[in-house]
């Protein structure tokens, strides 16, 4: 890959500009977001109401001049309500196919563990595939496509757990958080009037972000990070309080997360700490861990952070 060049560093600086107007005193979780973007994946936002996640993912759609779609779920969501409906027309005499929500480029999946079961399987298809289909006729969902799924880890009355199967499916899990105590005043001042998000002006266009999407995949990962990257990921498959690990498919997003960091950071190649930055947020969630160590006090966080220290970080790479 020929190095990152002027404009398309000026561009991404722009964009994070964009955001950090927007959602102040993060600028980590906004990195680790477009990480996600730029790379193709997924995101669950684990917190509690009142953060800024619908102010982020709407500042980012309006940023890429993005289509934006909301959708919050609760017990009587259908899967159709996401994926959309087949109507039949008299005066055609044909049925015609009504997009639901997911057909944008942009969609945020409130409160994604009030939605039963099944309603979450509709997802699947749409985040894995990039397409849906209704009544036996695939659709295939506009490019770039991001779905950001919340979900409150305080209020569980009412909510269905998210099956193994669909946390695979989310690239990076990472919380916002509080903010500290001079950010609030910030935002209480700079908000008094109107919130940024409202008068935000787009600084790029989707086909700009599908011309980076291409240019990431390009970033060059040396066969000793490669083989870094697997070592981490079967560590969690063979550590004592770990008693599922991280799938192939973990392997694979920590890899392709690293190279969106990486280029986030100006650089054509992949360096050992995006991996070690990523891989917490890339595999922690996809881990279960044995009851005996929860009753020990051990977290995911605490075992993500042993499995690290134990595989050895590759030295003499070859640039």
């Amino acid at each position: 890959m020929e190095g990152i060049r002027k404009e398309e560093t000026s561009s991404i600086e722009r964009l994070k500009r964009n955001l950090e107007s927007c959602i102040l005193g993060k600028s980590e979780e906004i990195e680790l977001l477009l990480t996600a973007f730029f790379s193709g994946g997924h995101v669950l936002l684990e917190d509690v109401p009142g953060t800024g996640k619908t102010v982020l993912i709407k500042a980012l759609a309006r940023s890429i001049h993005g289509q934006y779609r909301r959708i919050q779920c609760n017990p009587d969501l259908l899967p159709t309500d996401i994926t959309g409906v087949s109507i039949y027309h008299p005066k055609q005499e044909e049925f015609i196919f009504r997009p639901g929500p997911v057909m944008t480029h942009i969609l945020l999946t409130d409160e994604i563990n009030r939605a039963t079961t099944k309603t979450q399987a509709a997802l699947l298809e749409a985040m894995e595939e990039g397409f849906v289909t209704v009544d036996g006729v695939a659709h295939e969902l506009p490019k770039p496509f991001l779905l950001l799924a919340t979900q409150n880890p305080i209020d569980f009355e009412g909510t269905y757990v998210l099956p193994e199967a669909q946390l695979d499916r989310f690239m990076l899990k990472f919380s916002l958080g509080y903010p500290d105590e001079a950010t609030e005043f910030r935002m209480l001042t700079s908000q008094s009037k109107v919130h940024p998000v409202e008068t935000l002006e787009p600084v790029m266009e989707v086909e700009e972000v599908l011309a980076l999407q291409e240019r990431v995949n390009q970033v060059y990962l040396e066969e000793e990070l490669g083989k870094y990257t697997i070592a981490i990921v079967r560590r969690t498959r063979e550590h004592p309080a770990i008693f599922l690990g991280a799938s192939p498919r973990a392997t694979l997003a920590l890899s392709h997360a690293a190279k969106a960091l990486a280029f986030l950071r100006g650089r054509d190649f992949v360096l050992p700490d995006d991996i070690k930055f990523l891989a917490p947020h890339v595999i922690g969630h996809r881990l279960l861990l044995h009851s005996e160590a929860r009753l020990e006090g051990l977290t995911v966080e605490s075992v993500m952070n042993s499995v690290l220290e134990q595989v050895k970080v590759p030295v003499r790479l070859q640039r």
